[in-house]
């Protein structure tokens, strides 16, 4: 058993807490939604995955700490480490929306932020400094834009529990909205660099992993992050004055998002029915739910901050096929399981 453990622990893909990400987002768009049996379930699965996935990454961290410090300053795997941040402060977020349990996320928050730090500057200075770096081809892909999803997660589960913040509650809604602005710059360095390997480099249908559903992903939990920021504007003074931008700039980053969905489906298509490639379970596969469930959650939550109820319907629809994309990869991963089982 101890063996089993560590040899999984051993190979612990870095971007695992993506699993997290889109649980937690689903089951929060879900109860908006008003369908509490389906959101509970997920919080309730959410829970012991979150657990889990904390084990493995503390027996990796303990028992094979210098794998995955090569992973955390590796181009192709380190950013799959900012899924732990994500992944936390998701999952705080979904205690507070379900729950009300502002206790347990506030400590989820500190610890997400803490992660942010040491993730963001270890992984960004390792990028920098390292003599030998891959070609643009090589280096990036989707889950680069994982790092401002984590800097946007940060803003949203900041922002909800600004309200109870006491004395404190204008500074925490400034750091908040700090961290939005951030995420909305880290956004637009990195697509930029994706948009031009779209764009010039050599594409094959092996390349395109589900991470680069997060092209979409990344502007959905930004319109998440700007339209809750919308929505506590009776808590301080300076969101007060820059509603209008944020209004406007947080609506420009969900026609981003819109654009990238049709786009991402025909270049799925394009891999697994053109190029033929096989849809088998891989820990990447979480990289395309969590963009769909938090598409349908920033569209919810936007309709709402720029009261536009006819918005709403996009949800209703996407809640379905973001619920789908979830269960296909549950159904993946047991039929991953069971096969590995019937191996040994």
């Amino acid at each position: 058993m101890i063996r089993y453990v560590k040899s999984k622990a051993a190979d612990l893909f870095p971007g695992y807490f993506a699993m997290v990400m889109a649980t937690g987002t689903l089951s929060v768009a879900w109860d908006w939604l008003g369908a509490e049996p389906i959101s509970r379930a997920l919080l309730y699965f959410n829970s012991v995955a979150y657990a889990l996935l904390w084990f493995f990454t503390l027996v990796r961290l303990i028992w094979f700490f210098p794998r995955m410090k090569a992973d955390l300053t590796s181009h192709a795997l380190g950013p799959g480490f900012f899924t732990i941040v994500a992944g936390t402060c998701v999952y705080g977020t979904q205690l507070i929306v379900l729950g009300h349990h502002y206790a347990a996320a506030g400590y989820l928050w500190c610890l997400g932020v803490l992660l942010w730090l040491v993730i963001m500057y270890t992984f960004f200075t390792a990028m920098t400094i390292r003599e030998q770096k891959p070609k643009l081809s090589e280096g990036i892909n989707g889950a680069w834009l994982i790092a401002a999803v984590s800097t946007q997660s940060v803003s949203a589960l900041g922002t909800l529990l600004s309200p109870h913040a006491g004395g404190a509650k204008e500074e925490l809604l400034f750091f908040t909205l700090c961290m939005y602005l951030l995420g909305c710059m880290l956004y637009l360095n990195i697509i930029a660099l994706i948009f031009y390997r779209f764009m010039f480099l050599e594409f094959k249908g092996s390349t395109l992993t589900p991470p680069y559903w997060i092209n979409m992903g990344a502007v959905a939990i930004t319109t998440l992050a700007g339209s809750t920021l919308i929505l506590h504007t009776q808590h301080f003074s300076l969101l007060v004055e820059i509603v209008p931008f944020l209004k406007g700039f947080t609506l420009f980053f969900w026609i981003t998002g819109s654009w990238w969905i049709p786009l991402l489906f025909i270049l799925t298509i394009w891999r697994h029915l053109f190029h033929r490639y096989p849809l088998k379970y891989d820990p990447q596969y979480w990289g395309m739910a969590f963009p769909l469930a938090m598409y349908t959650a920033g569209t919810y939550q936007l309709s709402k901050a720029l009261n536009l109820p006819f918005l709403a319907a996009i949800p209703r629809t996407m809640a379905w096929i973001a619920l789908g994309t979830w269960l296909i990869g549950i159904l993946l991963l047991l039929h991953h399981r069971y096969r590995e089982i019937k191996d040994r």
